[in-house]
């Protein structure tokens, strides 16, 4: 690095822009199916490689290709860090990730940031802070369709569910109740979770086509219907939300391991909805053994450990429950 700097005369050429552009794209794509932690290594070199860039002064149009990369990285780090179950440095990474992407102007990819950052509160804290930054997300990207406002009204979805759930407003409701039947379980919520699901699916059918693609950047239908299912699930609707994890699941790869363990996560959350916690747990386990080590991040444990402490909470204590915790413990 000291060799390039001496090369470049500590100024940042066109050819190295265009090599750290390629790679955050390409970081993008591999954030499906390298494992989090090997891929947040490859991220922070580069990261740190356009900082020692921009402690640099360099040309107007250089300076602002600097802050969008930096703004892409950070996000990434960011969302890696969601993934590894650190909220403190994913909560850093996405401020980082603001600062660098406020200094482009670029009202799409700070609304990216923006709906990217809404996740940590949704897995890790308020989710009434999650809805409120998917809907300021969403006013920051205006009315051009770009990732963020396909993104925006599904974490909103996700979030309002959960906070009918703690309101004790997300019993079981039926397929027909989410689709506006008028169910009186859920009140409200389901009316608005329905609204901003419809919402989620018409800004994704208006999105463009290298805006829908499987990557970090994107955003597309198998993602939309992984995410319906997590709404509706925990509204109370397992059987909508099976479906959806259903559709989902063939659409990935076996490849992409961190959606499809949280879909079959989810899958196992329909189970116990429907009166089957032991097949519940079972699901769990199995999809934890497919998983290799590597490919086994805190958000994925969070949630095993999440379905044993919800069935505990149903159904107290039994044989299966306990091979399952000391299962979790062993692996």
């Amino acid at each position: 690095r000291r060799l390039d700097d001496a090369l470049l005369g500590a100024t940042v050429s066109v050819t190295m822009l265009d090599h750290w552009e390629e790679m955050a794209s390409e970081y993008g794509r591999l954030y499906m199916t390298v494992p989090p932690m090997r891929l947040l290594c490859d991220v922070l070199l580069d990261l740190g490689d356009v900082r020692r860039m921009c402690e640099q002064r360099q040309p107007l149009e250089f300076a602002e290709r600097l802050c969008q990369l930096a703004a892409r990285l950070a996000g990434l780090a960011g969302m890696t860090m969601i993934d590894v179950g650190d909220q403190r440095l994913a909560r850093s990474f996405f401020s980082t990730a603001r600062t660098a992407a406020d200094e482009t102007g670029d009202r799409q990819l700070r609304a990216w940031v923006a709906v990217r950052e809404a996740l940590v509160p949704l897995y890790y804290g308020d989710p009434g802070q999650a809805a409120t930054a998917a809907r300021a997300s969403a006013d920051l990207a205006g009315q051009r369709p770009c990732v963020a406002s396909a993104m925006a009204p599904i974490v909103e979805a996700r979030a309002l569910a959960r906070l009918a759930r703690a309101r004790g407003k997300g019993g079981p409701a039926s397929r027909a109740s989410i689709t506006g039947g008028g169910s009186s379980v859920a009140g409200g919520a389901v009316s608005r979770v329905n609204a901003a699901l419809e919402q989620a699916q018409a800004a994704l059918d208006g999105l463009p086509a290298e805006e829908r693609r499987g990557t970090a950047f994107g955003y597309t239908e198998r993602q939309l219907l992984f995410h319906s299912g997590d709404a509706l699930v925990t509204l109370g609707d397992y059987r909508g939300a099976d479906d959806a994890f259903g559709q989902a699941l063939r659409l990935y790869s076996p490849a992409e391991f961190l959606d499809r363990s949280l879909i079959t996560l989810g899958q196992a959350r329909c189970r116990l909805s429907a009166g089957q916690p032991e097949e519940a747990l079972r699901l769990s386990r199995e999809t934890l053994a497919r998983l290799p080590s590597q490919h086994r991040p805190g958000l994925v444990l969070r949630a095993a450990y999440s379905l044993g402490e919800t069935v505990a909470a149903r159904h107290g204590d039994f044989p299966a429950l306990r091979d399952y915790r000391e299962a979790l413990v062993t692996n």
